[in-house]
């Protein structure tokens, strides 16, 4: 019988570490998780300034209502379908070509910095913008939008056109897409330097005071 008791001591002894091991581990790793917790930090993802998407060294064509129209050269794209007003940017630079029908060039752009707003369908060019048309007319400006929508390109800043030796300036532009149509609002003579002070663009259809070409 003592045998027996004795036995019946060391089990629960036995029981009784191997409950206190188990509960001081517990404690170990209660105390292990609240610590990594508090060493959390939150990670606030803004899809307007976040790009979904970036790539590098891009050439590419783009379709318009099924049919190829335009092809894209860029150092970077970044894209932001997840933005409020969903965009594409191009931080690098950009050239554009725009097809015909027949893929013939209809007009060529380069510049520094672009964004196309997809929804929109509207894109903003900004920094040493130039463009030609397919009469190899070119278009000089700091700043161009190009409404596919409307299929019209427009400014409010100034802009040099070169047709050969002739030379027209001024401030407040617009033109249809191939930029074989186009007017100066606010014309100027000589040279003059970019200005930052744009023309309010309610007044430039107002404005009796254009160039319009042939």
């Amino acid at each position: 019988m003592t045998e027996l008791f004795d036995k019946q001591n060391n089990n629960k002894k036995i029981r009784h570490i191997a409950t206190a091991f188990i509960a001081v581990v517990m404690l170990l790793f209660v105390g292990s998780c609240q610590n990594k917790t508090e060493d959390l930090v939150d990670i606030i993802f803004n899809p307007d300034i976040v790009p979904t998407m970036t790539t590098d060294s891009v050439v590419t064509l783009i379709s318009d209502s099924g049919v190829t129209r335009y092809k894209l050269i860029a150092k970077k794209w970044q894209v932001f379908d997840r933005a409020k007003e969903p965009y594409w940017f191009f931080p690098e630079g950009i050239y554009l070509e725009r097809f015909d029908s027949l893929f013939h060039i209809e007009a060529v752009i380069y510049a520094d910095t672009a964004w196309n707003y997809v929804n929109k369908r509207l894109w903003r060019l900004k920094g040493n913008v130039n463009a030609q048309n397919m009469k190899g007319e070119k278009f000089l400006s700091d700043e161009l939008f190009w409404d596919q929508r409307k299929q019209r390109i427009y400014s409010d800043k100034f802009i040099e056109i070169q047709k050969g030796e002739t030379e027209l300036k001024g401030y407040g532009f617009e033109s249809n897409q191939e930029m074989t149509e186009y007017r100066i609002f606010n014309p100027h003579e000589g040279r003059i330097p970019f200005n930052e002070n744009p023309v309010n663009p309610d007044t430039l259809q107002n404005n009796n005071s254009n160039i319009v070409t042939e």
